[in-house]
C-alpha cells in the first residue's frame, strides 16, 4: 500500500511541476525580435560568411595551399591551386587559388579554416543571412568570396610592387599599388592577351608617364581624306 501511495503521489506532482514552470513563464515579460525590419547586432568576432582578402595593393593573399580544405570537419572547401606567371600575376608568392569553392550547405561556421590558413586570407564577416532556395545557389565561389577594392588598389591580376618580394609583402611595407600598376590580362579566365587598362595615378609630386608616341600608321591614317580606308 505504501508504495502504491507513493506513487500515486508521484503521478499527480511530475504534471503539476512541469506546469509550473509553464506557469511562471506565462507571467515574464515577453521579448519580440524585430527582425529583418531590425537586424540583429552580431558579436565582433561572429563566426559569419568567409571572405578572401587581398593585400594593400590588390594582390590575393590566397596562396592556394588547400590547407583550409583539410582542415575543414565539414567538407565544406574545394580549393585548387596554380603558378603564378609574370604575364598573370594573382598572389606575390609562387601560387595562387584558382579555383575556391565553399559549401555553406555543408559549412557549420566554426572557424577551422581560418586557424588554417597560413596567410591569412580567409577570414570570417559578420553576415549571417546566408539562406536560399536552391543548393546551387549555397555554393559560393571565389568571386563571391574576394574581398572588393579600396583606395590604392589594382584588380588582379597584376605585376608585384618593383623592387619588393613575397616577404615584403608579410611584413607589410607594401602599402598601395605602385604608380603606374595596371591590370594584366587573365588568359587563363579566357579574356584576350591585351586588355585596356587605366594606369594608377601617380604619387603626387611624381612626374607623370609620357604619352606614346603615334605610330606612322596612325599618322598616315589620320591624314586620310574622308571617305579614303586605309591600306596595308
Amino acid at each position: 500500500m505504501t508504495e502504491g501511495a507513493n506513487q500515486s503521489d508521484q503521478g499527480f506532482q511530475n504534471p503539476v511541476a512541469g506546469f509550473g514552470v509553464t506557469f511562471k513563464a506565462m507571467f515574464k515579460k515577453r521579448l519580440t525580435e524585430q527582425y529583418p525590419e531590425q537586424p540583429k547586432t552580431t558579436a565582433p568576432r561572429f563566426h559569419g560568411r568567409h571572405q578572401l582578402n587581398r593585400h594593400p595593393d590588390g594582390l590575393e593573399k590566397c596562396v592556394g595551399c588547400e590547407l583550409c580544405a583539410w582542415a575543414c570537419p565539414a567538407d565544406a572547401i574545394y580549393v585548387e591551386g596554380a603558378d603564378n606567371t609574370d604575364e598573370e600575376r594573382y598572389s606575390p608568392g609562387e601560387r595562387y587559388g584558382r579555383v575556391y569553392q565553399i559549401n555553406y550547405a555543408r559549412c557549420i561556421l566554426c572557424g577551422l579554416c581560418i586557424e588554417a590558413c597560413p596567410t591569412r586570407a580567409l577570414t570570417m564577416t559578420n553576415e549571417f543571412e546566408l539562406a536560399d532556395s536552391t543548393r546551387k545557389d549555397l555554393i559560393y565561389t571565389k568571386d563571391q568570396l574576394l574581398a572588393g577594392l579600396t583606395e590604392g588598389m589594382v584588380d588582379s591580376p597584376h605585376a608585384i610592387h618593383p623592387g619588393t618580394d613575397e616577404q615584403d609583402y608579410y611584413r607589410g611595407l607594401v602599402t598601395e599599388a605602385a604608380p603606374g600598376t595596371v591590370r594584366q590580362a587573365a588568359v587563363s579566365k579566357g579574356e584576350p592577351a591585351v586588355v585596356d587598362s587605366e594606369p594608377v595615378a601617380p604619387a603626387e609630386g611624381a612626374p607623370a608617364a609620357p604619352a606614346p608616341a603615334a605610330s606612322p600608321a596612325a599618322s598616315a591614317g589620320s591624314a586620310a581624306k574622308p571617305g579614303q580606308e586605309g591600306q596595308g
